[in-house]
């Protein structure tokens, strides 16, 4: 097996599309569009469960710690079939920053880890986030999160 070269312009580029799509999907929810299809894309867009396992641990969770598989995470960022999922990325928010992210490149796999700052879209009490992702390219060259944790920063 080939390993897929990753370089750090990628990552960036991809960080600010996941963050960009979840702003997205809350956008899509206060629009009353269909947000839960927004929601599928932005999923398969961003995550590898189209061609293997994925590790999930959202920010917040406590009943249900893991959403390893696409419907757990689907009813993570938008409410479904968890009781205790809240949806997520229909908060909404109005946009998202990305601090101290650090980045390391190795051969087929890329680790990153920094904080989200996550400003909602109706009060002003942002919320600080840190996350873990493993970064993994997928057979048609793009990149997918293989490993994701996040905890709120208290």
């Amino acid at each position: 097996m080939i390993e897929k070269i990753i370089n750090k312009d990628e990552v960036v580029s991809f960080l600010d599309s996941w963050k960009s799509g979840v702003v997205n999907i809350g956008q899509t929810y206060t629009e009353n569009n269909d947000f839960v299809s927004v929601a599928k894309d932005f999923i398969s867009k961003h995550y590898n469960f189209s061609e293997g396992e994925v590790l999930f641990k959202p920010t917040f969770t406590k009943e249900v710690i893991f959403r390893n598989n696409k419907e757990d995470a689907l009813s993570y960022f938008v409410k479904g079939n968890i009781p205790e999922d809240k949806g997520f990325a229909i908060k909404p928010w109005k946009k998202i920053d990305l601090l101290d992210v650090n980045i390391i490149i190795e051969i087929g796999y890329c680790f990153c880890m920094g904080v989200l700052e996550l400003f909602p879209l109706s009060k002003n009490e942002n919320t600080k986030v840190a996350f873990t992702f493993m970064l993994v390219k997928n057979t048609n060259d793009k990149l997918k999160i293989k490993v994701h944790h996040s905890s709120p920063i208290i």
